[in-house]
């Protein structure tokens, strides 16, 4: 519906004796509307996965946060294995 307005409104700017107007204002309209999809299908991918981040989009548990933490050097030994504890109780 609106690919056609577009494409309408493109086409009452052009000259209509040399038939191209039509032509023009579908194709205006066509590439519009394949715009405004692709730009849906983004967000809605974007923000529907893992809170935006673009993940697995599976739940991880907190063992398995902890883990990467500590792969990563953000916590020490002491306190991944404080904290492994907790969890545990």
């Amino acid at each position: 519906m609106f690919g056609l307005l577009l494409a309408q409104m493109w086409n009452d700017q052009g000259d209509h004796m040399d038939g191209n107007g039509w032509g023009r204002g579908v194709i205006f309209g066509l590439v519009v509307l394949a715009l405004i999809v692709v730009l849906v299908v983004f967000l809605i991918r974007h923000f529907s996965s893992s809170g935006g981040r673009g993940g697995g989009g599976g739940t991880r548990s907190a063992q398995d946060i902890l883990a990467e933490r500590f792969a990563r050097g953000e916590i020490d030994e002491d306190e991944y294995r404080k904290r492994q504890a907790t969890l545990r109780d």
